[in-house]
């Protein structure tokens, strides 16, 4: 299943960004490089690295049959961290908190580790337990602004909800068919 531009937006909308003509230009690429055709906050305060350790987190985090994660991640994050730069602050100390953790447990990167040394990674730092705060500590950051928001922007996608069988959430409207049928047996 490939996660797409629109999965993206469909994600951003779910959480409250706003998605209309200046969503969809934030999200329209110039070339193949994935730049944007205008510039954002997150631009500023969240680099290449920072990028590469989210997607290699939702490269763990995702089951495995989604494909397009980095772009898609690229693009959520892009989006939600556009006029909060809060938000996207949090992102890139709990991104390079992660980074700093895999160097000192594995010696390297997170995002250059093997997929079953991330997901390692992630359960030693107790990221999968601990309970996510944003002015917390670090691993609680992390679980925050890396573990749930990515895992937010999958489910809170066509595709990703498509995943768990909620491909019409509550609150979206999927037409009369979706409320007329009963539940599949």
């Amino acid at each position: 299943m490939e996660l797409s531009r629109r999965d993206a937006l469909a994600a951003l909308s779910a959480a409250g960004v706003a998605v209309g003509g200046g969503g969809a230009v934030l999200l329209a690429t110039d070339d193949e490089s994935g730049d944007t055709t205008e510039e954002s906050a997150s631009s500023d305060s969240l680099d290449e690295s920072e990028f590469e350790t989210l997607a290699a987190a939702a490269e763990v985090l995702y089951p495995d049959e989604v494909s397009g994660v980095g772009e898609f991640v690229r693009r959520f994050v892009r989006g939600r961290a556009r006029d909060r730069p809060d938000h996207a602050a949090g992102i890139a100390d709990a991104a390079a908190y992660l980074d700093e953790y895999a160097r000192a447990w594995f010696d390297d990167r997170f995002a250059t580790l093997a997929p079953a040394t991330r997901e390692q990674a992630l359960r030693r730092m107790n990221a999968d337990t601990v309970e996510p705060d944003p002015d917390g500590s670090d691993t609680q950051r992390v679980r925050y602004f890396v573990v749930n928001e990515l895992l937010f922007a999958l489910y809170a996608s066509p595709t990703g909800g498509k995943l768990v069988g909620i491909e019409n959430p509550q609150g979206h409207p999927g037409g009369t068919q979706s409320y007329q049928r009963g539940p599949d047996a």
